[in-house]
């Protein structure tokens, strides 16, 4: 049996309460997840709709926060960035990339993808969907 992984890692620069506020509602969302711990009624109704691709992790930097993955949540990540870049107005965008591999050789095991993010618009792209419209 083969392992699947994503992987990213990405640092967003924030101001010490949009620190804590982003920490906090990660960790809401991450009890949620892997504790089945309800949401507070306050999180927000747009990255409640993603919180079953919440794969990822969040850490405290000391400029912000760091967010990483082993195991995909690539989609929920962009979601997230989008909400703390609509809330905090920080960037004007935000952009990622992520790889895909495996523990054994297989054939759709590898690749990777990108996110280009706004506070309007999330951007994107597979490395696999790329080569697929590269073809005749």
């Amino acid at each position: 049996m083969a392992d699947y992984f994503t992987h990213f890692s990405l640092v967003l620069e924030l101001e010490p309460e949009q620190r804590d506020y982003a920490i906090q509602l990660a960790a809401q969302a991450s009890a949620h997840r892997f504790h089945e711990e309800p949401l507070p009624e306050s999180f927000p109704a747009d990255l409640a709709d993603v919180i079953e691709d919440w794969g990822f992790e969040t850490e405290p930097e000391t400029k912000g926060i760091w967010l990483h993955s082993d195991n995909g949540g690539t989609h929920a990540a962009c979601h997230f960035i989008q909400h703390l870049l609509q809330k905090f107005d920080f960037a004007a965008s935000v952009g990622f990339e992520w790889s895909e591999d495996c523990s054994k050789p297989r054939t759709d095991a590898y690749g990777g993808g990108a996110a280009f993010i706004t506070g309007t618009d999330i951007e994107t792209m597979s490395t696999a969907d790329w080569l697929r419209s590269q073809s005749c």
